[in-house]
């Protein structure tokens, strides 16, 4: 039996430069967000908030990130699944963690592994989404 292959893991260079392409994309559409990278393991690599987002966008960008990354899908996939009679519909409230099903959050894989998430806040959700999924295909390659 063979060893997998070891798959590089997110590095703050990583995060460094999805939160650079994010915020250079949305500074392009004139909009102010805010970008949270978590590694593979929920924590923080990298964060920045445009001083003229909204307050809440940072809130925001990192539950979406959380969110894309516990459930290893785009939030944008999940906001029906929180409708009454969707499959995760009593999901936000049954359990304590930063659960948000608002579109913005992107999990990362490199190699078809989970390494990460991104989530942006600050926009409208399609913008959100929009712009984190351009950063991960920018930096990432997809």
């Amino acid at each position: 039996m063979t060893a997998p292959t070891p798959v590089l893991p997110l590095t703050t260079q990583d995060a460094d430069a999805l939160v650079t392409a994010a915020r250079r994309a949305a500074d392009a559409q004139g909009v102010r967000i805010a970008v949270t990278v978590l590694d593979a393991g929920g924590h923080l690599l990298a964060f920045r908030r445009d001083d003229r987002a909204v307050l809440i966008a940072g809130e925001t960008s990192t539950r979406k990130a959380f969110t894309a990354l516990q459930l290893g899908a785009p939030t944008a996939d999940l906001v029906d699944a929180v409708q009454p009679g969707g499959l995760f519909h009593t999901l936000p409230t049954a359990l304590d963690r930063p659960l948000l099903f608002i579109a913005g959050g992107v999990p990362l894989h490199r190699d078809g592994r989970l390494i990460g998430a991104v989530g942006v806040g600050g926009g409208a959700p399609e913008q959100d989404h929009g712009l984190a999924a351009g950063a991960i295909a920018e930096v990432l390659g997809g």
